[in-house]
């Protein structure tokens, strides 16, 4: 029997888990480091803390699965996307990586349009500049920082950084790469037109693989470290939510996922690329070579939930405590008692502002339609509706682009919700499952792993034997018609408050 590890370099901590050949759990361990915010919209983290976490957490699954260090056939690598990590002439890290929730770089978005032009970037990169990628990222350090920009000698992604503290080598895959920026999205390679047009250096960045490609070996020093044997192979691994969706079984035509966590993602596999001129949806490659997936994002999904949650249910938390359940199950059960529509009361979800469909940073939530008759469990409701809504725009703009979509998994900490499947089942109107393992992008990468090493022979084959499905919600036809109204009205709300939000954000 063979074993693979996938690790998860995540924003609160790095998650390292041990599969056996069938995708089964052997071993988990997690550790946890701080994220710093010196400024408003600055987020920032260090380098060595992932790997120090990778290091820690792969030795404790060894030591506690009692697996020899021969019998690990691969190591898969996922993380959070869009990070900076720039490393200077001896490999050391510079500065701390500026990671994807900062928001400093506006001024330097408004300067890749301009140089590169908005047509352009999008036929090239499938996406608008935007705050949150690595480009933006490097242009800022370059214009601000001056001095560390001119120590880079090599640019990094987060997990990137990690495989190369384990291998040595600088390596990335398509999916991760994606989200700097620099990729032409359709040829799968860097842009040489966008790098020039940016005046980046191409040396500077880490050569691009196919996920499940190997990309490098652990080291003597690595192994030394970890407990793991000297040459095992480490693949390309996959952005977070690509490698979610290997561990979803997401890798073909057809099917989708949503996850409800911090932020709400619709995710949509396609074989055949496709781009909203408008840049509404992120179009990447995926973690299945040849093929692209197509991603739209709420701000604030889960987000909502848990700003209600630590403002208006500290009874139910405190309730909670005591049963030793989750405040959230008698959330959903509150809510249950309130009907379709919340008695016509709509939440606006956009606590961080919005990219799908609205690409506004000014966007703010709220409450509409708000009478005597309403309480806090109708709230609730709205709340989880609203969500619910805003998802919807997500499906709604890929079906829009051609994409088909007839199988929706759920995942994430929202998934979890019968009532939230329900209503996204009765909203997209199709199927909403959820699998047996919990795991995402660790078991997504441990595919990768398994594929790359030669056990399975492809990303389909070895998700169609390892994916099991647990829960499958149905739509119900009555809550689709009752649903198909509220969602049309939902979508002409914030049209009709854009312009005030606008100015609310100038006061």
């Amino acid at each position: 029997m063979k074993y693979v590890i996938g690790v998860d370099i995540g924003t609160s901590g790095t998650k390292s888990v041990l599969f056996d050949e069938a995708g089964e759990v052997i071993s988990s361990a997690s550790e946890e480091y701080p994220l710093y915010q010196e400024k408003n919209g600055y987020a920032e983290q260090e380098p060595t803390d992932w790997y120090k976490a990778s290091i820690n957490t792969i030795k404790t699954l060894l030591n506690e699965s009692g697996i020899g260090a021969e019998n690990i056939a691969g190591i898969g690598l996922s993380g959070q996307m869009l990070g900076l990590v720039m490393l200077d002439k001896d490999n050391s890290d510079i500065r701390k990586s500026i990671i994807w929730c900062d928001q400093r770089t506006a001024k330097e978005c408004k300067e890749i349009t301009e140089r590169v032009g908005e047509k352009r970037l999008i036929e090239i990169t499938a996406n608008p500049a935007l705050t949150g990628f690595t480009a933006s990222k490097i242009l800022w350090v370059r214009n601000n920082e001056p001095e560390n920009y001119k120590k880079c000698c090599h640019i990094l992604l987060p997990k990137d950084y990690v495989r190369f503290m384990l291998t040595g080598e600088y390596a990335t895959d398509v999916s991760d790469a994606s989200g700097m920026q620099l990729l032409d999205i359709p040829g799968r390679c860097w842009s040489d037109e966008v790098l020039e047009k940016l005046d980046i250096d191409k040396a500077l960045l880490a050569k691009v693989y196919e996920s499940p490609e190997i990309t490098g070996y652990i080291t003597k020093e690595a192994a030394a470290l970890t407990g793991l044997k000297e040459g095992t192979p480490v693949v390309g691994g996959a952005g977070d939510n690509a490698a979610a969706a290997v561990g979803t079984g997401i890798v073909s035509d057809g099917k989708a996922f949503t996850t409800i966590g911090t932020s709400g993602v619709v995710f949509a596999h396609t074989s055949e690329i496709q781009i909203d001129p408008k840049g509404r949806v992120h179009t990447f490659c995926c973690a299945v070579p040849g093929c692209w997936h197509i991603m739209g994002v709420t701000q604030a999904a889960g987000l909502s939930l848990k700003w209600f949650r630590d403002n208006f249910c500290s009874e139910e938390m405190q309730t909670a405590q005591l049963m030793d359940i989750s405040e959230y199950y008698l959330m959903d059960k509150e809510a249950e008692t309130v009907p379709i529509g919340s008695d016509k009361l709509f939440y606006l979800p956009y606590l961080m502002g919005e990219r799908t469909p609205h690409l506004d940073p000014d966007a703010r939530g709220m409450f509409f339609g708000l009478s005597a008759i309403h309480t806090k469990k109708h709230l609730l409701r709205s709340v989880m509706e609203g969500v619910a809504y805003s998802l919807c725009d997500c499906k709604k703009i890929c079906s829009d682009m051609g994409i088909k979509i007839d199988d929706m998994m759920a995942c994430g900490g929202g998934g979890t919700s019968a009532l939230w499947r329900s209503m996204l089942s009765d909203l997209y109107n199709c199927p909403v499952k959820t699998v047996t393992c919990k795991e995402g992008p660790a078991l997504g990468v441990a595919i990768l792993a398994l594929v790359g090493s030669g056990i399975y022979s492809s990303v389909a084959d070895a998700c169609e034997k390892i994916i099991k499905i647990n829960k499958t919600q149905l739509p119900v036809e009555a809550n689709v018609k009752e649903y198909h109204k509220y969602y049309e009205f939902y979508t002409k709300l914030y049209d009709s408050v854009k312009e005030n939000c606008n100015k609310l954000a100038r006061l």
